[in-house]
């Protein structure tokens, strides 16, 4: 890749879009093509197909999908694999047919089967069920890769995949039904510390930057009061607790989407695709911890002093998600961001932004 070639990034406006662009940006790139989901269709054959004779990119980073967390995942199944498997089609072929030099895909670790030996290596794909919760989005995520497999055993075309962890970071999605788990701990403490303090001032702040269900600070304190409710976290009688879903207990492994964004950079500078399978590769940070002492971290750097109630009717989802991240540090590349200190950033901008 020269400084000045010619690279779209779909999902620009994301969380890992935006960093993989503020990475390129820092490095020096300069001749990027972006569009909005306003802009730009994604799930419009003709559109996507219009856009790349019109732009005719050099590389393709295709960061662009539907997220969401647990119950996101479980409850728009049938959106999440149609949407995802869309951007994914459109994209990639118009990048072959346009005589892209390289495309990055990015994909999940949710991918890998519910039950897979620890940590995951890429060869565990496809040899076991997956998470039904998410399985909609994995599938999605499988076909993407094997999409880039294909279109390189039959085309040549240079076009590789790289499956993260858990992500928080910069422009994370904060929204209570949508978010993973992370944000949703950072925003829910957060949440209960103001009620804890009776500071509505700093909760209504909060509800006109990112509304619930369209509930924005206008509201009246009761009909918020039962919005946040709904959602885990109650107030009464001076008491806050948080209800979280599932018993705590399932481990995962989180990476700051900085480190994402410098690891997709990384392979896009230093990695082609090979003839060999499994071709994607696995990032994290080769660590995990349980959702039970992430919420503790995130309780304690929050500054919330309210309960937590564990939910244990609800589902934990996979019992343990660490990634095998060896293929990834021998092509010589590791992480910078320790969690406590990630977490801290994140804190730090959500409450002061």
């Amino acid at each position: 890749m020269n400084k000045d070639s010619k690279i779209y990034i779909a999902g620009h406006k994301g969380m890992v879009g935006s960093a993989i662009m503020r990475n390129l940006e820092n490095k020096g790139f300069t001749n990027f093509v972006t569009r909005t989901i306003n802009e730009l269709n994604l799930l419009d054959e003709q559109a996507v197909a219009h856009f790349f004779n019109q732009e005719k990119p050099e590389y393709v980073v295709l960061a662009a999908a539907k997220v969401g967390g647990i119950v996101a995942n479980n409850t728009y199944r049938a959106q999440f694999i149609y949407e995802n498997l869309m951007i994914q089609n459109h994209i990639i072929h118009q990048s072959y047919l346009h005589g892209v030099k390289k495309l990055l895909f990015l994909g999940s670790s949710c991918i890998y089967p519910r039950l897979a030996d620890q940590p995951i290596r890429e060869d565990a794909l496809l040899t076991g069920l997956l998470e039904d919760t998410n399985e909609p989005y994995a599938i999605a995520k499988i076909a993407g890769i094997k999409m880039c497999e294909a279109y390189h055993a039959q085309y040549g075309s240079n076009f590789i995949s790289i499956m993260p962890t858990n992500l928080y970071g910069q422009n994370d999605n904060y929204d209570l039904e949508k978010s993973h788990v992370l944000p949703a701990l950072i925003r829910k403490m957060y949440l209960g510390k103001c009620l804890l303090e009776n500071d509505w001032n700093k909760l209504r702040t909060d509800l006109n930057k990112r509304p619930i269900e369209g509930v924005n600070g206008s509201y009246s304190d009761d009909v918020i009061l039962q919005l946040l409710l709904k959602y885990g976290i109650s107030s009464q009688d001076d008491n806050v607790s948080i209800t979280l879903w599932g018993t705590g207990s399932p481990m995962r492994e989180f990476l700051h989407v900085d480190d994402m964004a410098d690891s997709s950079v990384y392979l896009l500078l230093n990695y082609d695709a090979p003839d060999t399978k499994p071709s994607h590769v696995n990032a994290g940070c080769g660590e995990d911890i349980s959702i039970k002492d992430l919420s503790e971290m995130v309780k304690s750097i929050v500054g919330y002093q309210g309960n937590i109630i564990w939910d244990s009717t609800k589902p934990d989802g996979t019992p343990r998600k660490l990634l095998d991240v060896s293929k990834l540090k021998s092509l010589g590349w590791q992480p910078s961001i320790a969690l406590d200190e990630g977490i801290r950033r994140v804190v730090s901008v959500y409450i002061n932004e």
